[in-house]
């Protein structure tokens, strides 16, 4: 790429070579999908990126806590907790407290909280296809791969009350 003129080189410095920077190419890779479905979503049912994610972790693993919500999507704890007012807001998530501990809260999906989930859902899987038809199978298979060795273990599910009584007995 030539030199800009208005901002020769300095050899004082060492900026990054973005475009080649693995970090900022995940980054724009993840944003440019993300905002793609997020698209077909955000006008229809006025909702965020990040209210979609936490709906779409809620309706995985229903009974979390808002900063559980937060460790399995790597997302801000302030981030969450707007996005969490939200959804309970517009009725889209419920929130009870846990049997065991009063002071921890429990979130789930609403009824209207599952219809929307079960509109955008599959919306989100065909977004999904568009991106991974532009590999071949064995791409596939080896960007699985590579993701998750990036990645590392999954974050386990968190096991429920009478499991934990299971394996305490």
């Amino acid at each position: 790429m030539p030199a800009n003129p208005r901002h020769p080189p300095r050899p004082d410095h060492a900026p990054l070579e973005l475009e080649s920077f693995l970090p900022y190419r995940l980054s724009i890779l993840s944003n440019t999908v993300s905002q793609a479905i997020a698209n077909d979503y955000q006008a229809r049912f006025d909702l965020s990126v990040t209210e979609w994610r936490v709906m779409a972790v809620l309706a995985r693993f229903e009974g979390l806590s808002a900063r559980e919500v937060a460790e399995r999507t790597a997302m801000d704890k302030v981030a969450v907790s707007r996005a969490l007012a939200r959804l309970v807001e517009a009725g889209r998530v419920n929130r009870g407290t846990h049997e065991g501990d009063k002071r921890r809260s429990v979130l789930s999906l609403s009824e209207t909280g599952w219809q929307v989930h079960d509109v955008v859902a599959p919306m989100a899987r065909a977004r999904e296809r568009e991106v991974l038809d532009k590999l071949d199978a064995e791409e596939r298979v080896w960007l699985v791969r590579i993701l998750d060795k990036l990645m590392g273990p999954p974050v386990p599910p968190r096991s429920t009350a009478s499991e934990e009584q299971a394996t305490a007995a």
